[in-house]
């Protein structure tokens, strides 16, 4: 009966043996895809960092470049100032250049626009159009002539330069103002895209993070149970002792038992086979 019971106990004790062996192996694989992930979730993490350095550079050249911008605009609102009293000056000399010639040349201008647009745009008799070219092309040359007589005139000439060169300094403002925004603009577009970098691999930094949380819970669980195994293997090792010392005893009691029935025969003279022998030998009796 004893026998019995120690197999069935080892038969049990190489089921959780196998058992803990698939639960560490199980384990060990857990602990390895935690780790790998673990490394995946670095690198990522440096990769932020870099990309945050790089953020970082781009905003304060963008900022730089804003404040520059402000600069710029700044000197444009002068320069356009400048060039706008330029030709206020530029009209009023036209103007009173005008009447000491006799002659509002802004009139002409208006009646020649009124002309040119009517000719366009209502239908008349061929002589009707003859007669309104006529008039444009006297306009025109009625304008001209009197245009350079204004501009032959010293302080007009002077004017006109100070307008032209006024108006050259607030182009190449504006110019300067629209690259400084252009560049300001691009550095913005650049922090902006690294930022949706940056959160996209945030995002999967965390995802990462929560699947090392739920591996390493899976992989404390296994260890647990691989763990309860193991004690239980323990325990039926110290039963298997235990039955196997009480097995032994009861077998070498029942031995020296029989030898010494045997014993007395042997006392009394009676013939003794050679098992009887050995077993009188194995007991101690001779």
């Amino acid at each position: 009966m004893s026998n019995v019971s120690i197999e069935e106990l080892e038969k049990e004790r190489e089921e959780l043996q196998k058992r803990a062996n698939e639960l560490r192996k199980k384990r060990d694989e857990l602990h390895k895809k935690a780790k790998e992930l673990a490394e995946e979730r670095d690198e990522l993490n440096a990769k932020i960092r870099e990309l945050r350095v790089k953020i970082k550079e781009h905003k304060s050249k963008r900022d730089e470049l804003n404040q520059r911008v402000k600069a710029a605009k700044e000197k444009r609102a002068q320069l356009n100032k400048a060039y706008l009293r330029a030709k206020k000056k530029l009209k009023e000399l036209e103007k009173k250049k005008a009447v000491s010639l006799g002659v509002n040349i802004e009139r002409l201008k208006r009646e020649l626009k009124r002309l040119e647009h009517e000719q366009m745009t209502q239908p008349m008799s061929p002589q009707k159009e003859k007669e309104v070219i006529e008039k444009i092309s006297k306009l025109h040359a009625k304008i001209k002539e009197y245009e350079q007589r204004i501009v032959q005139d010293i302080k007009l000439k002077r004017a006109f330069e100070e307008v032209k060169i006024a108006k050259e300094k607030a182009e190449r403002q504006h110019a300067e103002v629209e690259e400084l925004a252009q560049k300001a603009q691009k550095e913005h577009e650049q922090m902006i895209k690294l930022i949706k970098e940056c959160d996209a691999l945030s995002k999967k930094v965390d995802e990462i993070q929560e699947k090392i949380v739920f591996t390493k819970i899976d992989a404390d669980n296994i260890h647990k149970e691989f763990i309860e195994c193991v004690d239980k293997i323990h325990q039926l090792e110290r039963e298997i002792s235990s039955l196997k010392k009480v097995g032994k005893r009861k077998e070498e009691s029942e031995i020296q038992k029989e030898a010494m029935e045997i014993f007395e025969r042997f006392k009394r003279g009676e013939k003794l086979s050679t098992e009887d022998l050995l077993l009188l030998q194995k007991a101690g009796l001779i």
